[in-house]
């Protein structure tokens, strides 16, 4: 037994005993009988596994008499079954000892041909070809680099073959190997390393999950103990398994990169493109693979501050926190910030390029790898502002609402980390160059990510620049729209109470979102945004905005009144002032008027003139919550009505023309409803306004008649002189025979008034000839259809007829046999009786 435990002469008993019992077995696998080879093998396992040898004898009885025939079997046998035994006890014979390195110049050759592809001398059985990969990987893994090396390239070749196979587990195990030749080879492995790559390229993107994590760590070592310039081959194809659907896949990719960054040869040539590939492992949506990626990445960071630590004494000896960090986020450790800092020139313009990639996911990871990067390089992004800026603005708009989200947070970072008299200054300027919504966006995330204190001194400018016509007027699309209340939005959100400063700018801006028609679908968002605006300012909401401002912003809209038109924004602008500031446009009544008598002279565009008197008509129906709040409308009554209603009350052709009359008539009656205009200043404007309303009787528009006949009864409740008396009845007897009911009934009650104003004897016998002419045609509308209208026409005649009683009894006799219905013509002469007249038939 001590002599078997120890070295083994040729001529030991127990190997030439052994040798003796296989040599009839030998020969026969020599045999062209199939049965016979087999019969020969299962005795040789019969000798040797099923009667275990020794180590020592059975490695020389495997050396000297074994080896070579069962290599030419495992090769050359046509049975399947056969080179199965075959591949069994080599295998076993192998792993019984730590000699394999004397079977090497047998083995090798011979697994480098079976391994090629199923053609010529290749094995063609797949669980064959796994079985001789397998005997393959025992060879690497139990030799040494100096019994490997002479062999490096059938080694390789028959690497090469298992990795191109077309069974996935054979293709996991030729992974397998692989990596066991890199690390046994160390020294020598450079030499042919290269040949591997492109087979293990092409079974990266395997269907099986499992192949690829193999394949994944078999490039690891192949390129960390093989040559590193074969690394650019391989790095496009490990960025795409970043995208991978499974966890597992990505989880090798962020082991071999960490490894990489920490072990490879010639590393600090690569961080540039190695970086990107660890820290997008920061952003995965599995925890356990952003925690792998953060441990690799801190120790990457720690050794790289050990070997550089004299290049960066300074740094460490005298840390200084920044004085402002964005809250929620966690400082990196310097070695990490410095080697992305050192590397970002690199690594920044092919991100760029990727953010507008077409490919939605490569834009998502670009997206997230740009934030990530961000945080590291700080300040220092400063110097690529104009590249970062241009990518940001084609971005920041993406469909892929992740991607756009990531972008404002990536400008949120600039508005943290630079200056704002360099991000500003570069952004304002492409503003002002070519107003553009994306500008816009970008800018309210720097705006929303600066500090307090360091915005503070550029406030004035940034107000005034949203504020410019060129910017806030530019567009009136709904998606610039909302930018441009966003960019409001977080001035007040970052600035608070220092908004008081660039309050009016900011007013104009929300004033002029509102004026644009497209602003509609955000009218929620600019009421939040003036209230914030008020409530930064301790004001007690929009009102109050107003109150602060309302003289400035009449000044600011007036300023081209002279040459309005109804395309030009200010109209606009006035109406949000006039109509959203509630009873502060009474304290601006002098302003306002005189904007109102310049732009609504009957020479002026009518379109522009359409809108202001729409304007003015909504004022005026709660005139006391409005123009009137201050109790000073009345000191302008007499500019509205002879310069401003009047003259647009008389007729022109055109439909705007009859729309303006009918805006203008209904002002009129809103002054009169709200008793604005009293009775006493109807008497001071009957000259210059009855004609013009008697006028408006014959108007297509069905209001503008109803509201013209109840501002005419109005006006008739007063002393109406002669002349205009009998101007009015025939326009009023024309309004009986009305499409409208209503404008009927208006009519109708008119003309009761009109026979009151006959109060006096001089009137009545002046206007004789027209009462009997009124008598005649009223009679003929007590045969109305409409039971409502022969009641008001009775009324009528019961206020008429008792003005000349004797001439309505001679119409009622003349007509009476005519009527359907006598019974009023009867209830007329018992009215004129019973005021002490007495009727008679002639």
């Amino acid at each position: 037994m001590a002599d078997e435990q120890g070295a083994i002469g040729d001529h030991h008993p127990r190997v030439t005993e052994v040798s003796q019992a296989l040599a009839r077995h030998l020969s026969g696998l020599q045999e062209e009988s199939r049965q016979a080879r087999l019969q020969a093998l299962a005795g040789i396992r019969q000798a040797v596994v099923e009667q275990p040898l020794s180590p020592p004898v059975l490695q020389e009885v495997f050396v000297k008499v074994l080896l070579r025939p069962l290599t030419r079997c495992l090769v050359a046998d046509p049975a399947e079954r056969c080179r199965e035994l075959a591949l069994e006890l080599t295998r076993y014979s192998l792993s019984q000892g730590n000699w394999p390195a004397k079977a090497l110049p047998f083995l090798v050759p011979a697994l480098a041909q079976r391994l090629c592809l199923p053609q010529g001398d290749g094995e063609a059985c797949e669980e064959l070809r796994l079985g001789l990969v397998q005997l393959l990987i025992l060879l690497l893994q139990a030799c040494g680099s100096d019994a490997l090396a002479p062999y490096l390239p059938e080694l390789v070749r028959a690497l090469r073959s298992a990795l191109l196979d077309p069974y996935p587990q054979a293709k996991r195990e030729g992974c397998t190997g692989a990596a066991a030749c890199a690390k046994a080879m160390p020294d020598s492995f450079h030499m042919q390393s290269e040949s591997l790559i492109n087979p293990l390229m092409q079974a990266i993107s395997h269907q099986h999950y499992r192949v690829r994590v193999a394949v994944i760590q078999a490039t690891g070592a192949v390129i960390q103990f093989g040559d590193v310039k074969s690394l650019d081959d391989v790095l496009s194809h490990l960025a795409q398994r970043c995208f991978d659907d499974i966890p597992q896949v990505r989880e090798a990719v962020i082991g071999v990169v960490g490894e990489w960054l920490l072990h490879l040869r010639d590393r600090y040539s690569y961080f540039h493109k190695l970086i990107p590939l660890l820290l997008s492992g920061l952003t995965d949506e599995i925890h356990e693979n952003k925690e792998l990626a953060l441990t690799y990445w801190k120790k990457v960071g720690l050794q790289w501050e050990k070997e550089n630590e004299d290049d960066i004494k300074d740094k460490l000896d005298f840390y200084v926190a920044p004085p402002y960090y964005p809250p929620g986020l966690t400082r990196l450790d310097l070695g990490c910030r410095e080697l992305v800092t050192r590397n970002v020139f690199k690594i920044l313009p092919g991100l760029c390029h990727d953010l507008t990639d077409w490919v939605e996911g490569t834009r998502i990871k670009a997206s997230q790898l740009l934030v990530i990067l961000l945080q590291h390089v700080e300040d220092h992004i400063t110097q690529h502002m104009e590249l970062l800026l241009r990518t940001l603005y084609r971005v920041c708009s993406d469909a892929e609402s992740n991607v756009a989200g990531n972008c404002m947070k990536a400008a949120e970072l600039i508005g943290a980390f630079v200056s704002p008299a360099v991000s500003l200054k570069l952004i304002v300027s492409d503003l002002e160059k070519a107003p553009m919504p994306s500008y816009l966006m970008i800018l309210a995330a720097v705006i929303k990510g600066s500090p307090r204190k360091v915005l503070q001194p550029h406030l004035a400018y940034l107000a005034n620049t949203l504020s410019q016509p060129e910017i806030s007027q530019r567009s009136e699309e709904v998606f610039y729209v909302e930018q441009l209340l966003c960019c409001v939005e977080a001035l007040t959100e970052v600035c608070q109470e220092d908004c008081k400063e660039i309050s009016l700018q900011l007013t104009k801006v929300l004033v002029t979102i509102m004026a644009i028609p497209s602003a509609g679908p955000i009218h929620e968002k600019l009421e939040e945004a003036m209230n914030a605006l008020a409530e930064v300012q301790h004001l007690k909401g929009p009102v109050g905005l107003y109150q602060q401002h309302i003289v400035q912003l009449m000044k600011w809209v007036s300023l081209t009144h002279d040459s309005w038109t109804c395309f030009s924004p200010e109209l606009l602008q006035l109406y949000v002032i006039a109509t959203h500031s509630g009873p502060v446009i009474g304290e601006a009544l002098q302003e306002f008027i005189l904007i109102l008598k310049t732009c609504l002279q009957t020479s002026r565009d009518p379109r522009m003139r359409l809108k202001l008197f729409s304007t003015l008509s909504q004022l005026l129906q709660k005139p006391n919550e409005t123009v009137n709040s201050q109790g000073h409308f009345c000191n302008y009554l007499e500019i509205v009505i002879k310069d401003i209603l009047a003259p647009n009350l008389q007729w022109q052709a055109g439909r705007t023309a009859a729309a303006i009359r009918t805006t203008a008539v209904s002002c009129l009656w809103a002054l009169i409803y709200s008793e604005l205009l009293s009775p006493e200043e109807m008497l001071k404007v009957e000259d210059v306004l009855l004609p013009k309303i008697i006028g408006t009787l014959e108007e297509d528009s069905k209001m503008t008649r109803l509201m013209s006949c109840r501002i005419i009864c109005i006006f008739l409740h007063g002393c109406v002189k002669q002349f205009e008396l009998s101007k009015i009845y025939p326009e009023l007897l024309k309004r009986l025979d009305d499409s409208s009911h209503e404008v009927r009934l208006a009519a109708a009650n008119a003309l009761v008034n009109w026979f009151k104003c006959i109060n006096s004897d001089e009137k009545k016998a002046l206007l004789k000839a027209n009462i009997e002419v009124l008598y005649q045609e009223l009679l003929v509308h007590l045969d109305d259809p409409d039971q409502n209208i022969q009641s008001a026409v009775l009324d009528i005649l019961k206020e008429g007829g008792v003005l000349y009683p004797d001439i309505m009894a001679k119409e009622i006799e003349a007509v009476v046999h005519k009527h359907r219905s006598p019974t009023y013509c009867d209830q007329l002469l018992l009215h004129i009786e019973s005021t002490g007249w007495r009727y008679s038939k002639s």
